[in-house]
């Protein structure tokens, strides 16, 4: 019974990066017909900022820095202590925060966030180094390399990028 629900895990987890491959090339063909028609491109994305629910919000912090090589911003939003993740307006993508308060509890059972990376292995190599663990070891789907690993606080987070 133990090795159907790995095997389910693993197709739902193959299932699921199918799909973020067709999201991201569908996100990243979506404006070009328009733009060379001279139409005004309209986002059609609907997902637009995530929320990383953190019990230690300095852990976090040097966690997500160190494993993404970025700069969190620190800040409270209504009552919540929050770590900004970098946005850039004129860039792809959406953005999100780090997010401790009583409705943010860490959980490997909730959605998964794919981030986008050149590399997995040294992704996961850092992610390791700081303290997180393997989660879904990296696997091809596709014209992706996907894998998932659990943070400090618990959260289980998934990675991907494009084979070369």
């Amino acid at each position: 019974m133990e090795e159907l629900g790995k095997n389910m895990h693993r197709a739902l987890a193959t299932f699921g990066a199918i799909v973020l491959s067709m999201l991201v090339l569908a996100a990243c063909t979506s404006g070009i017909s328009k733009q060379e028609e001279g139409l005004e491109e309209v986002n059609t994305n609907p997902v637009s900022y995530f929320e990383i629910p953190v019990s230690d919000m300095d852990r976090a912090i040097e966690f997500y820095e160190a494993v993404f090589s970025i700069s969190l911003e620190k800040t409270m939003v209504d009552g919540n202590d929050m770590a900004l993740f970098p946005f850039d307006e004129n860039g792809g993508g959406i953005s999100g925060a780090l997010a401790k308060g009583n409705s943010y509890v860490p959980s490997v059972s909730g959605p998964r966030i794919y981030f986008f990376v050149e590399s997995i292995d040294e992704t996961l190599n850092q992610a390791i180094a700081m303290g997180g663990q393997v989660a879904y070891k990296k696997t091809s789907v596709g014209s992706f390399w996907v894998a998932e690993f659990k943070d400090s606080e618990g959260n289980q987070i998934a990675l991907s990028s494009l084979i070369e």
